[in-house]
């Protein structure tokens, strides 16, 4: 846990972690279910947003119902901050910084894979920016303005002048991954209004690789 209200609460995930209850007994620990524990008051459905299961970084549970209204709207409308750092594989040579516009969709034949689809996919957005070279990596910044599944990691993986041209490291669905390696995305900015009228908060987590 990073910081709680009495209508909120940020946790800083770890990789490896399911964001809401998977099918399965095994899958049933998830960020939802220790906020619950954490917090036996709290009502209504609490998932705001979501990290992949590979993604580790700061999420916003609420622990109302009318804070999870107000929280989401805020995500759907675009009004909240977050920023992300990923570690690519190999050198972003073609530009230091750029926007990605590439539309996406599931593509049901390879469930949970999203593909681009400039006529049938939905809004994904994504800005991004070159932080440092680190022998045969990149490391970026992404703002991702949507919200799409797998989108930073389907923008990084895409070619130019489409994407950024380089998969994250450890990503093994639009890239590769070693033995031992995890995804390297890390959520390490977020920030919202609080809907109990607290004004905009701001929290950062370090970045573990």
């Amino acid at each position: 846990m990073v910081e709680a209200s009495n209508q909120w609460v940020v946790v800083d995930k770890p990789a490896g972690l399911l964001s809401v209850p998977g099918i399965g007994e095994e899958k049933k620990d998830c960020v939802v279910a220790r906020v619950r524990a954490m917090f036996p008051a709290a009502t209504g459905p609490m998932m705001v947003h979501r990290l992949d299961m590979d993604t580790s970084g700061l999420m916003v549970v609420a622990l109302t119902p009318g804070a999870q209204r107000a929280l989401s709207g805020q995500f759907e409308r675009r009004e909240t901050h977050k920023r992300y750092v990923a570690l690519l594989d190999g050198i972003v040579a073609h530009a230091d910084e750029g926007e990605v516009d590439a539309p996406l969709r599931l593509d049901v034949s390879r469930r949970p894979f999203q593909v681009y689809d400039w006529l049938h996919g939905r809004e994904a957005v994504t800005r991004w920016r070159v932080l440092s070279f680190e022998v045969d990596r990149t490391r970026v910044a992404l703002w991702p303005l949507t919200g799409r599944t797998h989108q930073l990691r389907v923008h990084a993986a895409l070619l130019p002048p489409i994407g950024i041209g380089r998969a994250i490291v450890g990503d093994p669905l639009y890239g590769r991954r070693l033995s031992g390696e995890r995804l390297m995305l890390h959520a390490g900015e977020l920030g919202f209004s609080d809907p109990g009228g607290g004004g905009g908060v701001l929290f950062r987590s370090a970045v573990p690789f």
